[in-house]
């Protein structure tokens, strides 16, 4: 990869690492990761399986609104992922985790630290539409709470079966392990957040008054430091549920179940 502009002589940065390989790791795992939800959310196809008793539905599918599922949305005139899919998708697009990778790997602004962007332009920071929606982070962080609060409720139904005579056993089978993993990423990512850390504490001028919000302040600070990490993770653990019940749905693979 070159380290000059098009057109020019001038070099564009002395760094003699490949550091041009983590923008492009972010641009195809991002886009791949975008590509794929679109998919997922426009085909309606595959995001439920009930083999064996079992019920498995896909994050991308899940409603949070009690006794409300994507059956009883068929009324709908495009698919019911779309209802929600904006909060989550929303919630890491104005992540300053997600603000800092897509800034460097699809803006180039900068690519890298001791890499100059490519253009010289008036810097607004985040005043001007659309990235002053950035500044909307919190509030869907809000919006989050209930979306993963009915994944947790997915994940807890999944370890419950069909007996086929209207009642259901426990049981515990890989679909379900995954579900539960996919959803431990998905808290811990939520609540790593730095819109959480500063309403634990926040606006607090002593905290040794308030051990409370102090003692939770430290505790979101430790799992908060890991927030690019749980970000990371999380994403392929979204991606990965989703594929293990589609492919499940298909029969490509078999669900194992433990007892």
């Amino acid at each position: 990869m070159s380290t000059k502009p098009v057109g020019t002589n001038q070099k564009l940065t002395d760094r003699q690492d490949n550091w041009w390989i983590e923008p492009l790791w972010t641009v195809i795992s991002l886009g791949a990761f975008g590509i794929y939800t679109m998919y997922v959310a426009i085909s309606e196809t595959h995001f439920l399986y009930e083999g064996g008793g079992a019920h498995y539905l896909s994050p991308f599918y899940s409603v949070p609104i009690p006794g409300v599922h994507y059956e009883n949305l068929s009324w709908l005139p495009f698919s019911p992922a779309f209802l929600f899919l904006w909060i989550p998708l929303g919630f890491r697009a104005t992540c300053y985790y997600y603000r800092k990778a897509y800034y460097r790997a699809f803006f180039w602004d900068p690519p890298a630290c001791a890499v100059p962007e490519l253009k010289k332009t008036g810097y607004t920071g985040e005043r001007a539409f659309p990235f002053i929606l950035n500044n909307l982070h919190r509030y869907f962080w809000y919006l989050s709470l209930p979306v993963v609060a009915f994944l947790w409720y997915d994940a807890f139904r999944a370890f419950f079966f069909s007996n086929g005579a209207g009642g259901y056993q426990f049981g515990v089978s890989v679909g379900a392990l995954v579900m539960l993993a996919g959803v431990l990423l998905i808290s811990y990512y939520t609540f790593s957040c730095h819109a959480w850390r500063h309403i634990a504490g926040g606006c607090l001028n002593c905290m040794s008054k308030h051990k409370t919000r102090y003692g939770l302040w430290q505790r979101i600070t430790h799992i908060n430091e890991q927030h690019g990490f749980w970000a990371v993770v999380s994403m392929f653990g979204v991606w990965g549920v989703d594929l293990y019940i589609r492919l499940c749905s298909m029969g490509v693979i078999t669900d194992i179940r433990f007892f």
